[in-house]
This record gives structure tokens, C-alpha cells and sequence, in this order.
């Protein structure tokens, strides 16, 4: 699958490393191509990183998404865009409804922001897989599904995007508890069943 990731922090980098380990063809979309934090990576300009890319993920900063939809929302048709961002500073904590504004014909995914970095690169806590909750265009949900699988996570579907504030809450949570009450990124959210 070819995967374009806007942004190359430690997120981006992270569910990059893992899909090219997995087989899928990633490129990082990046304003300067010509940064040296991008040594090793396969960069292109934003623009033409859209071009040819099926699944688009979005791990720039939250507030930088309603930008980023006005400049780029035309090369988001037809593709898969999900959206990893949190903005915590946001009632809302995602930016969704830009997104949908600018692309109103990508099939809109929100995932990968309920935990942090560390649990992508290290997807097992005391011996238990860790579930990745999202919610998503119906159309999209076998491709998220096989990504969040790829990343070595159980993916739990909360439901279409009406369901997005549903993970947003799992979101807040795990930042109250991470950094409010000093827990530490190392920590995750399960979903038990009988």
C-alpha cells in the first residue's frame, strides 16, 4: 500500500518505520525536504507527496490541520486520510470537520490519537496486545483495521465518525492520566470482552 505521513515527528516516524517494515511503501509528505531530521527517510514536498498516495496520515500538530486542509483539502479526494493529530487546546480535540470541508470526498479516519509514540514503537504492556480505539468512514475501516494491525495493535472500532468524540473522550482520558496524574506515557486503555 502506498502510505504518504504529513509530518515526520515521533509519531509519524514511529507507524512509518513499522509500515515499511511490514511491506508498505511510505513517504513522508514535509515542507523542507532538506532538513537533516529527515536524513534516512523518503521525503517529498506536501504536494506532490498526495500524488499516488492511497491512505494519507496526518501527524503534524493539531493546529496545524486547518491549514494544511485549506493548502492541500483538493489532493485528499478519493483517498483514505487519518487523522492522528490532537488538539488538546480545541474543545473538540480533532479538526475533522475542517477536514471534511476541505476533502469532502476522502473517506476520514481518526486513529493513532488515543495513545502515545512509545506504545506504537512498543505495542505490548505487561504482556497484553494493545487495543487502538477509532472510529471512521465505514468504507475505510478494512484499511485502518490492516494498519492498526501492521502496527502490532488490536483495532477497536467505536463507529463512523458520529463515534469520533467517543475517541476523543478515550483521548482526554489518557492525557489526564499520563500528565495530569503523572502515570507516564506507558499506558493504555483495554477492552475486555466474554
Amino acid at each position: 500500500m502506498k502510505i504518504t505521513i504529513i509530518g515526520a515527528g515521533n509519531i509519524g516516524k514511529t507507524l512509518g518505520s513499522k509500515w515499511a517494515q511490514s511491506g508498505h511503501q511510505v513517504t513522508y509528505g514535509v515542507r523542507n525536504t532538506g532538513d537533516p531530521k529527515h536524513a534516512g527517510l523518503n521525503v517529498a514536498p506536501i504536494a506532490d507527496s498526495l500524488t499516488g498516495a492511497e491512505v494519507i496520515l496526518l501527524s503534524l500538530p493539531g493546529a496545524g490541520v486547518v491549514e494544511f486542509g485549506v493548502q492541500f483539502g483538493a489532493g485528499l479526494a478519493g483517498k483514505i486520510v487519518i487523522d492522528a493529530t490532537n488538539n488538546p487546546r480545541s474543545p473538540l480535540m480533532n479538526n475533522l470537520d475542517a477536514l471534511q470541508s476541505a476533502a469532502p470526498d476522502a473517506d476520514l479516519v481518526r486513529a493513532f490519537s488515543t495513545l502515545g509514540w512509545e506504545n506504537f514503537a512498543n505495542p505490548s504492556l505487561g504482556g497484553q496486545q494493545l487495543d487502538l480505539f477509532y472510529a471512521g468512514a465505514e468504507s475505510a475501516r478494512p484499511t485502518a483495521e490492516q494498519l492498526i494491525r501492521d502496527i502490532g495493535l488490536r483495532p477497536v472500532c467505536l463507529g463512523g465518525l458520529e463515534a469520533v468524540t467517543a475517541v476523543d473522550g478515550l483521548t482526554r482520558a489518557w492525557f489526564a492520566l499520563a500528565f495530569g496524574q503523572g502515570k507516564g506515557r506507558r499506558i493504555a486503555f483495554k477492552l475486555l470482552e466474554e
